[in-house]
């Protein structure tokens, strides 16, 4: 008889996993953790909306555009050395975020803190890809992907609790101790990553955080002074010039940041356009609901972070469970599935009012939006990742991780036209009927353009008895 059985890990595949996983931790975690606490920050340092939504952007700005770069940086200098840049520099630009004396200054810095953050994420999946093949890399990546996904679940739990008992500079305070932990724990690794050499696409760097940048500030500034205002409709078409050139030029330099080539490959590019539609309902939905319950239906900052509490369980206990599956029996029918239930519990809020009764209306849609994330991120990543060359693995996970993040991006800078000037119960239903719509987009592209082909050539080992 033939069995199919996964290898435990090694005592060195264990220590990677678990750097990869508080190194890209520390990133998603501040991502989302930043959501409870930007009413208390408005109350500080004043802005109103428009600052609440460039504290989040100038984050994913940065993160979003310097991503690309980074993964080539990962593969030219070497996994290891990207990492200890991207923790040292995510860390002091921590610091600098929770000293912030005016509004300026912490969007700035957090503009800083997401070029580190750049850093920090395809560098520490393609260190799993790197240690794992086969379906003991699917349950890998379906790990990582937990803790990931548990980090934009779980922050609007952690800042709460910061914000009402310490105050809101602690959500940033918080970061040392685990970046402390991995540099610690790296430094057991002892083995030396020089990378494969090469150039760095600078230019295409430039163009493309220039681009990004001032789409999405006339996407923001647009509801303050309008799109005919030079002040918005300038930077729009700067930055719509410079996303243009940035794919011509693309196109010509030897060594691109964004080889456009990788989706030539079927399952990564139809990934990543499924993952825009997911992601980008993932980043607005969470944030809409947390600024909602607490400016509107008058819940504490702690109390608001808590109600996510379901959806993290579900995805620390399920998410390893279908990364593993879709590593056997293919992607697509957990692609498809997945967005479609997170849908239902978006579409269950439309039930949600101005007194809101935590039973009946916030924790079945949080139930539903948490297994359906469990059944989708994990093999969604395993999806875009397994059909790439591991040699290839920094750039892909760093186009993936960009995609996510500009989905993002741009959802939460087109925020002002979907709830209005003022977020309310009308402006509530509205964004949840938009990130019900983002997912079930995403579940139709995995339905129709995920092939389960790849895990045919997965390296399984068989033992028989």
């Amino acid at each position: 008889m033939t069995n199919t059985r996964i290898e435990p890990m090694t005592s060195l595949q264990l220590r990677v996993l678990i750097i990869a996983i508080l190194s890209s931790f520390v990133a998603f975690l501040d991502g989302a953790v930043i959501n409870v606490a930007l009413p208390a920050i408005s109350r500080d340092l004043g802005g109103g909306l428009p600052l609440q939504q460039w504290v989040v952007d100038a984050y994913l700005v940065t993160l979003g555009s310097l991503i690309l770069i980074a993964g080539s940086l990962s593969d030219v200098f070497g996994r290891k050395r990207v990492l200890y840049a991207g923790l040292i520099g995510f860390g002091v630009t921590s610091l600098l975020c929770a000293f912030a004396p005016t509004g300026i200054f912490l969007v700035l810095a957090r503009a800083l803190q997401g070029v580190a953050g750049a850093l920090l994420v395809p560098s520490s999946l393609a260190i799993i890809i790197s240690r794992f093949e086969g379906p003991a890399q699917a349950k890998a990546i379906g790990r990582w992907t937990a803790w990931t996904g548990v980090a934009m679940i779980a922050g609007p739990v952690v800042g709460g609790i910061f914000v009402d008992t310490l105050g809101w500079r602690w959500v940033f305070v918080i970061n040392v101790i685990p970046i402390a932990i991995t540099l610690v724990l790296m430094m057991t690794l002892g083995t030396t990553d020089t990378g494969m050499g090469g150039r760095v696409d600078y230019v295409g760097a430039v163009l493309g955080s220039v681009g990004l940048a001032g789409t999405v500030f006339a996407l923001i500034e647009q509801g303050t002074y309008g799109w005919s205002d030079p002040r918005v409709w300038i930077p729009l078409v700067v930055g719509l010039l410079c996303l243009a050139t940035f794919f011509v030029v693309e196109t010509r330099v030897k060594q691109p940041m964004l080889p456009l080539g990788l989706f030539r490959v079927h399952n990564f590019w139809v990934g990543n356009i499924a993952t825009f539609f997911v992601y980008a309902a993932l980043s607005f939905g969470p944030l809409i609901v947390t600024l909602y319950l607490q400016q509107v239906a008058g819940f504490s900052a702690i109390a608001a972070g808590f109600v996510f509490i379901p959806s993290t369980l579900c995805m620390l206990l399920l998410s390893g469970l279908f990364g593993g599956l879709a590593g056997r029996y293919g992607p697509r029918l957990f692609m498809a599935v997945g967005p479609m239930i997170a849908a239902a519990g978006f579409v269950w809020l439309l039930l949600m009012g101005s007194n809101v009764n935590y039973w009946t209306t916030l924790l079945p849609a949080v139930l539903l939006f948490g297994v359906g994330l469990s059944i989708t991120v994990a093999p969604l990543t395993s999806a875009i990742l397994g059909a790439i060359h591991p040699e290839q693995a920094g750039i892909a996970s760093a186009v993936n991780n960009a995609v996510s993040r500009i989905a993002g991006l741009l959802a939460i800078a087109a925020a002002g036209m979907i709830i209005g000037g003022t977020l309310d119960t009308a402006g509530l239903h509205r964004a949840m009927l938009t990130a019900a719509l983002l997912l079930l987009v995403g579940g139709v592209v995995s339905a129709v353009g995920i092939q389960n082909r790849a895990r045919a050539a997965a390296k399984v080992q068989t033992v028989t008895d």
